[in-house]
């Protein structure tokens, strides 16, 4: 997955979930935030951000937020390229444990929910629900980093399509590296914790990959993250 035009910049502060104010060549610009996550530990002052350049000349804002630099590596924050790097992973045959996926498509419909992607091969059809993370603690990577009642949905729903037949699979793209290994925020949502417990016993397959950037090759399913559930 690739962007258009990326200039650098200089983190300044949050206006609202949606708007944050960038120093961009000395110039503090208004940008917009592909992220309604707290992200507290990543949007520091004068930390160096990533800017996505807009190509509608009409929008209020001219650049997209869309990653931070954090010890030298790019750190995704787009809360849209998740789906955009599983689907092509899933394409390419980069998910070892759903080989041979002839068909994937998105916003798949289930009951009166949506998630993000339907599969199907000869031997099943199944649905993938993909959330990325940006939350690290010592060494942990942590989903999510505020409370998520529609995530929690997304995981009972999940249950349910396990027992109608389906594959299920909960996707954790981890935007953070050097993670040794992916877990659930009990501190900060309990509920959605113990959702990923039943949704675990239930059945559902819980996977967590890092994702990686490279300048040529833009942003791919990277190594697999071990899961503590």
């Amino acid at each position: 997955m690739f962007y258009g035009e990326i200039l650098k910049g200089k983190w300044v502060r949050r206006l609202n979930r949606f708007i944050g104010e960038v120093d961009l060549d000395g110039n503090l610009e208004k940008v917009h935030i592909k992220n309604t996550g707290r992200l507290s530990e990543l949007l520091l002052p004068k930390a160096t951000v990533f800017l996505e350049k807009s190509s509608n000349p009409n929008r209020k804002t001219r650049f997209s937020l869309i990653g931070v630099e954090k010890d030298g590596f790019f750190v995704n924050i787009d809360s849209l390229a998740p789906n955009t790097i599983v689907y092509e992973g899933l394409l390419k045959g980069a998910i070892y444990e759903i080989p041979n996926v002839e068909l994937v498509k998105k916003e798949a419909r289930f009951r009166d929910s949506r998630f993000d992607l339907f599969i199907k091969n000869q031997y099943m059809e199944g649905y993938v629900e993909v959330k990325g993370v940006t939350l690290q603690k010592d060494q942990v990577a942590l989903f999510p980093d505020a409370p998520t009642a529609r995530g929690t949905k997304h995981v009972l729903e999940m249950i349910e399509a396990v027992k109608e037949g389906y594959l299920g699979v909960l996707f954790f793209l981890v935007q953070i590296k050097g993670c040794s290994y992916f877990s659930a925020n009990e501190e900060m949502d309990p509920s959605f914790a113990g959702a990923l417990v039943k949704a675990k016993n239930a059945g559902v397959m819980i996977l967590a990959y890092e994702a990686e950037f490279d300048e040529r090759e833009g942003f791919t399913i990277g190594r697999q993250i071990p899961v503590r559930i």
